[in-house]
């Protein structure tokens, strides 16, 4: 790149000595050579001394472009952008070099896309982003960017409001090789899915999050019905979140044969139909992975999904209307299954029937994630005795886990490898089992456990060295409370009264207005916990309370509360 060596030799090895200047000159800024990397021979001391150009040699000029442009590779993104600035010569390897460009799509970024897009004519995965108060690039700006990198193969939209279904039908026109794209917080609507998707043969992923304008008017048309079978035939991956009328995507789901991950997410309307027409009875239906998270959905939809024989990976998450029948559909047709979530909300609508099918039938589990889910300590020990490539296990806001549960798993769970205990009551007697316990055991995480003191975890990292023990019985969090929106629904203006030992409480009482009791007898203080609701109009302040001293601490009576 214009660059070359100087004419002067250096001196014979031994009577000279090498000195790597470092400092720049301050009369060229960008010169083509790159100084920062200069060395200069000096006859007299070791110290650095300052040499004009003539009298230095650029080392860096005999690293090609392409080892140059690797070694930019594994640099961050704030090193790159230093890295830029050495010379012209590294400038322009940087760039031609950069696959990943994430920009902030302003409407003021249109007149700098053809000199950006010159400078990175490589990039192939584009992130276009736009604030909420900022007014977005329009279809103008996104023909250009497809026009200027035909070799996309990922592209994200993020805010982009201006985008209509112009734009995306000339996107998916240029941008043949594109095979992941993601939108959100978008204005374009059905129709510009449908225009995009048209000319979409390579699509591998799709995700669509907050699309607005998905019913135009109550008449949307459906999106895969017309000319959309090439980009079905192709997709792989299908992430819906937090649509309103997500169903409209029915047509492109049960058209994508080749589909293996489904994501439904805090989508609104009954997807038990849908569902049944993705799975149903079909045997070339190849579902690998399946979220369900905040739906509509009930038993119907999971035996619907028991079709799917070759289901590995399975979330079922804040779904009320799914019971134990649901998941043993699941179980014993889904014998493939290495990954289960379950997220009960603490209805008690699934639990020991549903995983005790679980144990007896998932034998290939290696993860297991159970939240607001009461087992027994019949199930738990099927589960542990069953699955015995059982390699990592989290059980949070359980009011059944307890020691017992605790030292059955350390027991007979021989391949677990991590495990995760949050808000249980689980005491140090549990604990301990780990000690000798679960002999591949690499992490143990305990949250929110009362019970659980620090002289137990520091007494687990003695005895096993090599486990990393993380307990957070010595923080006390300080957490909101929302009255607003909790698991149970909308709270009233009303003062609650937990009782005064409960296993089922699982918020932390606020630093600030505990006491303690006089008594020295070392047991447990308990603590009224008083909340209110939103006060009036649109204020968002909560009101805090005095809470009453108690001091005998392991009082038997229970106060009545109110919600």
């Amino acid at each position: 790149m214009g660059q070359s060596s100087s004419t002067h030799a250096p001196p014979p090895r031994s009577t000279q000595r090498h000195h790597r200047s470092t400092t720049l000159s301050s009369s060229s800024s960008f010169s083509s050579r790159s100084e920062l990397f200069t060395f200069t021979y000096s006859k007299k001391d070791s110290f650095l001394q300052p040499k004009s150009l003539s009298t230095t040699i650029d080392f860096t000029s005999e690293i090609p472009d392409e080892c140059l442009s690797i070694v930019f590779h594994f640099l961050t993104a704030v090193d790159r952008r230093r890295c830029s600035l050495v010379c012209r010569r590294w400038l322009l390897v940087e760039g031609q070099s950069r696959h990943r460009l994430a920009l902030n799509a302003h409407s003021d970024l249109v007149p700098f896309i053809p000199s950006l897009f010159t400078r990175f004519d490589s990039v192939t995965k584009l992130a276009l982003r736009c604030d909420r108060r900022s007014i977005s690039i329009g279809d103008d700006g996104l023909i250009l960017i497809s026009i200027r990198c035909p070799n996309l193969t990922r592209l994200k939209l993020r805010g982009c409001r201006e985008i209509t279904e112009l734009g995306m039908s000339t996107l998916g026109k240029n941008c043949k090789s594109l095979k992941k794209f993601s939108c959100g917080s978008c204005m374009f609507g059905v129709k510009g899915i449908n225009a995009f998707l048209v000319s979409c043969c390579s699509l591998e992923e799709l995700s669509v999050k907050r699309l607005r304008d998905v019913t135009d008017g109550g008449a949307a048309e459906p999106i895969g019905m017309n000319g959309i079978g090439s980009a079905a035939s192709s997709l792989k991956s299908i992430c819906l979140k937090e649509l309103y009328n997500g169903q409209l995507f029915g047509p492109l789901i049960t058209g994508a044969k080749k589909l293996k991950t489904l994501k439904l997410l805090r989508c609104l309307g009954d997807w038990d139909r849908l569902l049944e027409a993705v799975a149903g009875s079909d045997s070339e239906n190849c579902l690998v992975e399946v979220h369900l998270d905040r739906l509509q959905v009930s038993d119907v939809g999971l035996s619907a999904l028991s079709n799917c024989v070759n289901l590995e990976i399975l979330h079922i998450v804040k779904t009320p209307e799914c019971t134990n029948a649901g998941v043993v559909a699941v179980a014993e047709h889904c014998r493939y299954l290495r990954k289960l979530h379950i997220d009960g909300w603490r209805t008690n609508r699934i639990g020991n029937e549903g995983l005790i099918a679980i144990a007896k039938h998932s034998v290939n589990l290696q993860e297991l994630v159970l939240i607001g889910v009461n087992p027994s300590l019949v199930s738990i020990e099927a589960i542990a005795t069953n699955c015995l490539k059982l390699e990592r296990l989290a059980l949070c806001g359980s009011e059944t886990i307890a020691d017992g549960e605790i030292s059955c798993i350390a027991s007979k769970c021989v391949a677990l490898k991590k495990l995760c205990i949050k808000g249980c009551p689980v005491s140090d007697e549990g604990i301990e089992a780990f000690a000798w316990g679960c002999p591949n055991l690499v992490k143990i995480k305990v949250k929110k456990c009362k019970n659980v003191t620090g002289e137990v975890g520091d007494w687990l990292r003695a005895r096993r060295g090599s486990l990393v023990v993380s307990l957070d019985a010595c923080e006390v969090e300080t957490e909101p409370v929302d009255a607003s929106a909790s698991d149970g629904g909308v709270q009233e203006d009303v003062v609650e009264f937990p009782p005064i030992v409960s296993h089922a409480a699982v918020s932390q009482p606020n630093p600030s207005t505990i006491r303690s009791s006089s008594s020295g007898n070392g047991r447990r203080v308990s603590i009224f916990k008083t909340r209110f609701g939103f006060l009036g109009g649109r204020g968002r302040g909560l009101v805090p309370c005095t809470f009453r001293r108690w001091s005998n601490g392991n009082s038997s009576s229970n106060s009545n509360g109110s919600s």
